[in-house]
């Protein structure tokens, strides 16, 4: 049984407290931070958490506390997991872990200098469509894996630090390009180096100084492509699907907008749909476990497992680490319009 700390009482924050209370309810959050004492309190009273503060340090270093996970914008992840890692804390970090691989670089250094355990919370490679799927890649169902297209698209983020580029680290791209990239890399084998890739972007309908759309493939040195699709310009709420295509076979996954629970209703619902749903009225696509349904539940027992058996989790701060450093690249070939070179000057393949 773990005693957490969670960092962030936002809208990650409420998903990871759900699945920890709800699905594996022995590891427990005790204290919550948050940059508000309102916002702090009112989440606390909403999952019974004993502790709220605003104090960033005391919250880590809380003498009961073993583990941290950190749900925080991603300007402030480096801060946290540095604190934690210097606090001899387990961190878990949400996605992406840096804002650019040279951030994510320096959290990787941090946690393994202090010799702490450390796991990159990347939930859509935790799915329980995905993780059947990936079971049927690995018993070699379809063969060697050739092409993989992840999707994921909606109408825009939930809070205003998204769209700030200094912020994020991005726009789109870094948002949710890291989703795709990592999916395609479960896929094709984590031990397989990528090598380049080529990407276009831009800003097709928001106001932002970055991209709200963004396209690209990474090819690997197998000689697998991994293609990523990610918008903030798609209407009718989220699209999340994913393409795989091997010499034997193909896998398709729907996971959002056609679930198998279809709802029409003329009149509206006052009830939560889904996650980015544009409306509560006409045809409605309810999902019926969300914290499920997203990876969450099954990617917690993946980490808490690991922490009690001491063995490595499906994805750690590397990982986090190797896909920055595609994102980056991919952000150069959007400024060159040609392949770009993935700079990955540690590589554990």
């Amino acid at each position: 049984m773990s005693s957490i700390s969670l960092l962030g009482s936002g809208f990650i924050g409420d998903f990871y407290t759900q699945a920890l209370h709800g699905k594996r309810g022995r590891d427990r959050v005790q204290v919550a931070y948050s940059r508000t004492s309102e916002r702090a309190n009112e989440f606390c009273g909403k999952w019974d958490i004993p502790t709220a503060t605003t104090d960033l340090e005391a919250a880590i270093r809380d003498e009961a506390t073993d583990t941290v996970i950190v749900a925080l914008p991603n300007h402030l992840h480096q801060q946290a997991v540095t604190l934690a890692a210097h606090s001899g804390k387990a961190v878990l970090c949400t996605k992406p872990l840096g804002r650019d691989a040279n951030e994510a670089l320096r959290m990787l250094e941090a946690v393994e200098q202090a010799g702490v355990f450390h796991g990159y919370l990347e939930d859509l490679v935790y799915t329980p469509k995905t993780l059947k799927a990936l079971r049927a890649v690995q018993d070699g169902t379809i063969g060697r894996v050739l092409w993989v297209r992840s999707r994921e698209t909606h109408s825009g983020p939930h809070s205003d630090w998204f769209w700030n580029k200094d912020l994020a680290g991005g726009g789109v791209l870094v948002d949710m390009g890291c989703h795709c990239i990592e999916i395609a890399r479960n896929f094709i084998g984590q031990d397989i180096r990528p090598i380049e890739v080529v990407c276009w972007g831009d800003t097709q309908v928001h106001p932002i100084e970055t991209e709200d759309h963004a396209i690209g493939l990474v090819r690997y040195e197998n000689g697998a492509i991994g293609q990523f699709e990610v918008s903030w310009s798609f209407r009718g709420g989220m699209d999340l699907r994913d393409e795989v295509v091997g010499t034997e076979g193909t896998i398709w996954l729907n996971h959002w907008l056609r679930t198998g629970l279809e709802m029409f209703s003329a009149v509206g619902t006052s009830a939560y749909v889904a996650e980015k749903a544009e409306s509560s009225r006409g045809w409605l696509f309810p999902v019926d476990d969300e914290a499920n349904a997203l990876g969450y539940v099954d990617m917690f027992t993946d980490m808490f497992d690991a922490i009690e058996d001491g063995h490595t989790p499906r994805e750690t701060f590397y990982d986090g680490y190797v896909v920055n450093a595609i994102i980056d690249a991919s952000y150069r070939s959007i400024q060159t319009k040609r392949w770009e070179t993935i700079d990955l000057p540690i590589w554990r393949g």
